[in-house]
């Protein structure tokens, strides 16, 4: 019943910004949520996107929300396929639509209906050809075919599932196997994770209460099959003085690929 209960409050948040911009709780540096005095593109360049990358895309894709820019890391060739997951309004979508060229294909996976409809209306507005959003619940079943991907990505989304573990058997299945498929995400652990007593909804949403601990969190792309599983960045996102508890909140970059 709880997760229920999360995915519905994670939709409602995340359908707000799609909407008007507006939420209760986000996904993001401490310094860039809920305030007025900075754009969600400075939003976007406080956790890693380049400037001259966010001036070449729709404005209307960028919401400021993340804890990283794995797009950075992935080193993309044209041709190839990539996979998005919690897309968005499709930031990195279209950041990787530009590099892949028309021989590829760049598809968003999200399970909000007004994010969905946001990146649709962003990309025909804006003749993108080759990408497509989906709508999936990647921790259940991500609605792509098996080893059919060159590369999945995904920008603070995956501390949002309630299983982790299912969430990185998917990814994995999706991927091309022997060592051709590749996975670069960007997400937050925690040095000590809640007890599902003390879990709060609103943190859960803003991207917190959901993180695990960075041992359990490789060992969860490690049981999925991943092999070279390496930390391509860390950094201290929120430090002991937000919590009473004296965890703390770590951004990290990860990069495996199959076996």
């Amino acid at each position: 019943m709880q997760k229920e209960i999360l995915k519905e409050k994670i939709k409602e948040n995340y359908g707000k910004i799609a909407l008007n911009g507006n939420l209760d709780s986000c996904c993001g540096p401490q310094e860039s949520c809920n305030t007025n005095n900075i754009s969600k593109k400075q939003m976007s360049s406080i956790i890693g996107y380049k400037d001259i990358e966010l001036k070449s895309i729709p404005d209307e894709s960028v919401l400021g929300l993340g804890c990283g820019a794995p797009i950075n890391f992935v080193d993309l060739k044209k041709g190839e396929t990539i996979v998005d997951l919690g897309s968005g309004a499709g930031i990195d979508v279209f950041l990787a639509s530009k590099v892949v060229g028309k021989e590829g294909k760049v598809i968003g996976i999200d399970m909000t209906d007004e994010m969905l409809e946001k990146a649709r209306q962003v990309a025909k507005n804006n003749n993108y050809r080759n990408v497509e959003f989906r709508k999936g619940d990647i921790e259940e079943k991500i609605p792509i075919e098996d080893n059919s991907v060159d590369v999945v990505t995904s920008n603070c989304v995956i501390n949002l599932t309630s299983n982790k573990s299912n969430t990185f058997k998917e990814i994995y299945r999706i991927l091309k196997k022997n060592g051709k498929g590749r996975m670069i995400i960007s997400d937050l652990i925690t040095t000590k994770e809640i007890s599902k007593d003390d879990i709060n909804t609103k943190q859960w949403c803003s991207c917190i209460d959901g993180a695990l601990t960075k041992e359990n969190y490789l060992q969860c792309i490690n049981n999925a099959g991943f092999q070279n599983i390496e930390i391509l960045n860390e950094k201290t996102y929120m430090d002991e003085n937000h919590f009473n508890d004296g965890r703390k909140i770590v951004s990290i970059i990860v990069k495996a690929i199959t076996n």
